[in-house]
Order: structure tokens, then C-alpha cells, then sequence
């Protein structure tokens, strides 16, 4: 719970109402406290109808009917409650409003009149100022600190009319909203952890070199936000999910991307992937899934110190390309035959062998891609950039296995840890790419710490399905 200050004009009453709006869920309870006059019929309205968008309605004070409800797009029911004219506790059993709780959003106007405030709540309490266009608003809850700070950024970039939407997020902490209003659509980035500079630095670089990287828009380094080009909604992930026909074409011009941006000089801003680290980055495997599954911790304590010595025996001495990192159907955007295939999440960009991007493109854990469609990927490159063939399959195969295993320990401590047992639905495929590249005779030693350990299963999956925390 944290509380906040801030002195706000109407634009940023506005933003910080359709900010919340586009991060409320069923369940949130918000409490609007003040005098008569304050605004918070205002802040209510501005609220339900950027949740409503393109249907919203009319919105009256409740003050007469006490409580008003109305549906959103994304089927949440929203309560709208004025106790002003309650006179007795005893009064609140009949509006509903507990009934609510846990499925609605629920606006209370004079919260005062509740015998006791919900757990959770968050609470808007507004106050005039000595100046009648500025009034002060203190929040006091979940996240109130981050709200306000994301209300100002918005109002201060002159959107303060648009609705926030929430976007798809990741497995990171960070979260992305699209606004929509009449500057048309933008997309805000939200990392908490203040740091914008990586993917401020990697986005100048990627569109002076001409690739698909978002225009930036504005920025708050040290807030950690940042406004950006939409570059839209399709995702190669949905287009090729609407279209499997087009899935030979769309990774050859991943492919043909790759060999375009490995033809450039590593920047010097990105730091280096090696083999040590590496060999560090998968002992998040060690520290999560043997002992999940059932096993002991030590049966994969050999696994990095093998990772890094392959490593140096394969591509020790093979100069390294900029890597984009997270570099997979989620994070391309199709904008037609002509146009540069649309480039997200590439912050934690470093330089590497040429073979990382190319296996995160073809062994995806979210979906499956056809064997001969993997081959002909990796002849076309090989083709493309002349490089060593049988050389880089096998350290193809190392920086397969290597990410295999590093995403099987995320999706084990996003279970474990951060209660988040849906990517456990990914696991068998992630494993069944494990195995493929524990074929290359080069793995051999890796091959056989892996061969000791319990493999993904239904009984195993189950099991650390299990100690999730809900």
C-alpha cells in the first residue's frame, strides 16, 4: 500500500481516471472521497466511459438512485454507487454492493458511509486548491505511486483524452497500454524498474540501420515510461495462426532479416553473451526444475560448466552479431510484403554467435514449426552469410539447448515463485526441442546430465502445478 500526492489540472483528472480505467480488474474496489463539488461524479464518469469506449453512454450522478450499473466491452459489470443520502449502515444491504465484490468494478462516492473499507481498496480523495482549475487529488493504495506517475506522463504528452487499453504483456515485470484518442494510436511502455535506456539506445540504432523499430514518441527515462509508434496488431504469432499457408514465407524473411542485421557492426552500447555467461543464465534450470520435478538440485549442477566448455570448443573463436535477445513470432509485426517486419522487446539486446536469434525464431515455445521449414531456414542463412555449415549446426544446436533449458527454469519459478502456472502448458514442447538438439553428437556430454533428469510429463507438470501459490 503506498500513498501519493499530486496537484492536478483537468487533463491530468482525466488521465488518471482512464489510466485506472485501463488497469482495473473485477474485484477493484475504488473509493472517491471529498467534499460536494470536488469532482468526483467527474472522475467517475471519465472512468466508465474509457472503459466503455466506443459504446460508452451517458453517465448521471447516482445521487437520487444511489446506484447505477453498466457493462463494458470486456464483458465487467461496473457499479457506480452515491451513499451522500444513506442515513444508516444498515441501508447498504440493500444496494447490492457486497454482492459485487468480487466479479465487478465498483466506484463508491462518500465512502465514509461504509461501516468498513474493503480490503484492497484503492481511494481517490480530492480536494479543492486555491487556484479553481487545480485540484488536489491523493491516492492511497495498490500502486498509487505508479498510477499518478503514469497519468502525469500521459497528460503531459498531450493525450490525456485517450483510452488506455492494456496490451499483452510478458513475462517481465513490464507492462504495455495502447492509447487511442484523437492523436490517434500509441503504445506506452511501463518498466518499473525505471531503466528505458537500453530500449531507448536500441531503437535509435535499429531505425538509422532501417530496421522496424517503433518511432519514439516521448520518454521518462527516469520514470521508466516511454510512448512509442503502434505499429499495430499483427503479430506474426496471429498471422501465422490465421494463415499457416504463409509460414514457409514469413521465416524466410525472419531469416532474410537476421542476415540483414548480422551484415552490420555490433554496436558498442550492447554487452556480450558468452560462454560463461551463458553457463550463468542456465542455472536458472538447476535452481528450479530438478527439485520441482522430484529431483535433486545436484543432478544438474554439471549442466553450465558443460554449456561454457562446448561453447569455447564451438564458437570461441567466431566473432560475434548483434542479437536481439527475445527474438520470436510474439515480437514481429507483419505490415505487409514491402515494409520491415515490425521489431518489440529487443531492450535486452546483446552480441552473440549468429545461430542464438535464428534458433529462438525456429523453436519457439509458444507454437510449433515444421522441421523442414527449421532446415530450409538454416541452409538459407547458411547460404546467405557462407559460414561454416556443420560448424554452425552444432553450435546451433548448443544455443538450442542452452535456451531450452534457461526457458524450462523461467516457466518453473514463474509457477513457483510469481504464481503464473500457465506456461507450464509449454513445457513439452520446449523439452521435445530440448531433445532434437541433444542429438548433435557434439552434446554428447550435455546430453547425458539431461538423460538423468525426469522429463516434463503429465504426473510431472501436475506435480509442480501443484506448488504453485494461489
Amino acid at each position: 500500500m503506498s500513498t501519493t500526492r499530486l496537484i492536478a489540472d483537468a487533463d491530468t483528472t482525466t488521465a488518471l481516471a482512464r489510466t485506472l480505467a485501463g488497469m482495473a480488474r473485477p474485484g477493484l474496489t475504488i473509493l472517491l472521497d471529498g467534499p460536494v463539488g470536488a469532482g468526483k461524479t467527474h472522475f467517475a464518469r471519465a472512468f466508465i466511459q474509457a472503459r466503455q469506449g466506443d459504446i460508452a453512454e451517458d453517465v448521471p450522478s447516482p445521487t437520487f438512485t444511489l446506484v447505477q450499473t453498466y457493462d463494458d466491452p470486456m464483458g465487467t459489470e461496473i457499479w457506480h454507487a452515491d451513499l451522500y443520502r444513506l442515513t444508516d449502515p444498515s441501508e447498504l444491504d440493500e444496494l447490492g454492493l457486497d454482492e459485487a465484490a468480487e466479479t465487478a468494478i465498483r466506484l463508491i462516492e462518500w465512502p465514509d458511509r461504509l461501516e468498513m473499507l474493503p480490503d484492497g481498496a484503492l481511494t481517490v480523495a480530492m480536494a479543492s486548491t486555491p487556484d479553481p482549475h487545480l485540484r488536489q487529488i491523493t491516492l492511497h493504495g495498490p500502486g498509487a505511486g505508479r498510477i499518478a506517475a503514469i497519468a502525469r506522463f500521459i497528460a503531459a504528452t498531450g493525450r490525456a483524452g485517450s483510452r488506455v487499453v492494456p496490451l499483452a504483456g510478458d513475462a517481465s515485470a513490464r507492462r504495455y497500454f495502447r492509447l487511442q484518442g484523437p492523436q490517434g494510436r500509441a503504445v506506452l511502455m511501463d518498466d518499473p524498474s525505471g531503466d528505458c535506456a537500453g530500449f531507448v539506445q536500441m531503437t535509435r540504432w535499429l531505425r538509422s540501420h532501417g530496421f522496424g523499430a517503433p518511432e519514439l514518441l516521448a520518454a521518462d527515462d527516469a520514470a521508466g515510461l516511454l510512448l512509442v509508434e503502434d505499429l499495430g496488431d499483427d503479430l506474426l504469432a496471429r498471422v501465422l495462426e490465421k494463415r499457416p499457408g504463409m509460414a514457409r514465407a514469413l521465416y524466410e524473411r525472419i531469416t532474410d532479416l537476421l542476415v540483414a542485421l548480422h551484415r552490420h557492426p555490433v554496436p558498442d552500447f550492447v554487452r556480450p553473451l558468452d560462454g560463461p555467461l551463458l553457463a550463468e543464465q542456465v542455472g536458472l534450470f538447476a535452481a528450479w526444475y530438478p527439485q520441482a520435478a522430484g529431483a535433486p538440485a545436484t543432478d544438474a549442477a554439471g549442466i553450465g560448466p558443460v554449456i561454457a566448455r562446448l561453447h569455447a570448443d564451438l564458437a570461441g573463436d567466431l566473432p560475434s552479431v548483434l542479437s536481439l535477445r527475445d527474438f520470436h513470432a510474439e515480437n514481429l509485426i507483419w505490415r505487409g510484403d514491402t515494409a520491415p517486419l515490425g521489431l518489440i522487446d529487443y531492450q535486452d539486446a546483446v552480441a552473440c554467435h549468429p545461430a542464438y536469434d535464428l534458433v529462438s525464431a525456429l523453436q519457439d515455445a509458444r507454437r510449433d514449426v515444421a522441421p523442414a521449414i527449421e532446415a530450409a531456414c538454416i541452409a538459407r542463412y547458411l547460404d546467405a552469410t557462407g559460414m561454416d555449415a556443420a560448424r554452425f549446426r552444432a553450435v546451433y544446436a548448443l544455443l538450442g539447448a542452452q535456451r531450452n533449458l534457461r526457458i524450462m527454469g523461467i516457466f518453473t519459478r514463474l509457477c513457483l515463485r510469481d504464481g503464473k502456472p500457465r506456461y507450464l502448458d509449454f513445457m513439452s514442447r520446449v523439452w521435445g526441442h530440448l531433445r532434437r538438439d541433444l542429438t548433435h553428437p557434439a552434446l554428447a556430454p550435455l546430453a547425458r546430465i539431461v538423460a538423468a533428469l525426469p522429463q516434463p510429463d503429465p504426473t510431472v507438470l501436475e506435480r509442480i502445478r501443484a506448488q504453485c501459490p494461489r
